[in-house]
């Protein structure tokens, strides 16, 4: 079988592992910088082809992948000065960004006009899972194009869940970062308390760890509490708030009360006003510490 070209914009942290895997799975593959060079000439002194821009890139190629920060981004990217669409051409677009679901099936829609077909193929999991080619995605769109994207898809997952048409992908990771975000707020609430009243992390941990409260999201943001691993968890708090900020403008839509994700989302908005934006997740246990005089 012939392979289709793809292209990639998005080289962070989790882009270029996905990258990588897509073309040593043989896809002809075209990259674009941004901030980092590293990531792409990494990728070109293994194949890959770069290019200046979206438009350059959608003239080579019929699949797109996307791994940006969220929907403003993916709007420059498509539609902005020598965007995707300015190529005038049918491709694919498969956003695995975390994006707002309602910006996504506006844009789908707009852009079905133009014969080009978006896909939200959003991603959990780590960096680290990227690179190893194990991320779990959640695909949104018709069942011929999700068919049609699959193998790139299996190039950078390990797990694939088809969640129903375009939007749905999007909207269940905001769902699935919820609980991330929300098990962070309540790991950093609780082992500040408990420090209050003279527990530990590690008899914190010695009673978690092992039962039923226990989880590999647990895991990694306790291989920062306790061994102060800076790549435990790559995701930061700015990342974090943006998610829950999407969450609640979602909720609002649906006039939905969501007073667990408000707490949430404030627990994020005070570490970003306090400037520990740039800090990975798991640090959120630090800021509130530190707010409430322990660490």
């Amino acid at each position: 079988m012939t392979k289709a070209n793809v292209g990639f914009i998005g080289l962070g942290l989790m882009g270029q592992g996905m990258a990588a895997n897509i073309l040593k799975k043989g896809w002809p593959l075209s990259v674009m910088a941004h901030r980092n060079r590293a990531p792409v000439e990494a990728l070109v002194a293994a194949g890959a082809e770069e290019v200046k821009t979206p438009r350059q890139m959608a003239e080579r190629c019929e699949v797109i992948v996307l791994c940006v920060t969220g929907s403003p981004e993916v709007v420059s990217v498509v539609e902005g000065a020598d965007g995707i669409a300015a190529a005038g051409k049918p491709i694919t677009i498969v956003d695995c960004s975390t994006s707002d679901p309602s910006v996504t099936t506006k844009l789908a829609a707009d852009l079905v006009r133009k014969g080009i077909t978006l896909i939200d193929a959003p991603l959990s999991r780590t960096p680290a899972d990227a690179a190893a080619g194990t991320l779990d995605v959640m695909v949104g769109g018709a069942e011929d194009d999700v068919r049609r994207v699959w193998p790139v898809l299996e190039c950078f997952a390990g797990r694939i869940v088809h969640t129903g048409p375009t939007g749905t992908g999007h909207t269940m990771k905001l769902l699935n970062n919820f609980l991330s975000m929300g098990y962070a707020a309540l790991y950093s609430e609780a082992l500040m308390l408990g420090r209050k009243a003279g527990l530990t992390p590690e008899i914190f941990d010695s009673v978690v760890r092992g039962g039923r409260m226990d989880c590999p999201f647990y895991q990694t943001f306790f291989r920062w509490v306790l061994e102060r691993d800076p790549n435990a968890h790559k995701f930061a708090i700015r990342n974090g708030f943006k998610d829950m900020s999407y969450l609640a403008a979602f909720a609002n839509a649906s006039g939905a009360a969501n007073p667990i994700g408000a707490a949430v989302r404030n627990s994020f908005a005070q570490a970003v006003g306090a400037g520990r934006g740039e800090d990975y997740v798991p640090m959120l246990s630090d800021f509130i510490a530190e707010a409430n005089g322990v660490k």
